[in-house]
């Protein structure tokens, strides 16, 4: 899967079917995550884009608090979160997978947290951003 995002350069908010034609295969994650999500309900939807250099995301919150970023890319996309040490500590706690914790190691550490990108495909990737959407809502 490319990481990069699919809408750099583009200036408005992808449209829905924009969004399916870059997710490829993977539209059906994006879906069954965003469903998944309103049941968990962080119901507020934003899409966000610092620049067109960047492209853009879809920021998702429960009431006024960011939860997830959710970035189409070609083919797939990637879920964005800010984790504090006490969410931090959780996910290692919950039997991720050994590449996510991988990756919670090598994340970029900020003021708020450590800024954690976890690229998905299928379906079966979303069991893990589920489980770290949990601790998030949790922490």
């Amino acid at each position: 899967m490319n990481t990069t995002n699919a809408f750099i350069g583009v200036k408005e908010p992808p449209s829905h079917l924009e969004i399916a034609k870059a997710l490829g295969k993977s539209a059906c994650a994006w879906e069954e995550f965003l469903t998944w999500l309103t049941s968990e309900d962080v119901t507020e939807q934003e899409w966000k884009s610092v620049s067109v250099k960047y492209g853009w995301a879809l920021r998702l919150k429960r009431k006024q608090r960011t939860i997830i970023y959710l970035a189409p890319c070609d083919n797939g996309f990637t879920a964005s979160f800010v984790l504090g040490a006490k969410a931090v500590e959780a996910a290692r706690n919950v039997g991720l997978p050994e590449n996510i914790l991988a990756l919670l190691d090598t994340a970029p550490r900020y003021a708020e947290g450590i800024g954690l990108r976890i690229p998905i495909q299928t379906e079966g990737d979303i069991v893990a951003i589920k489980k770290l959407t949990r601790i998030k809502l949790s922490n």
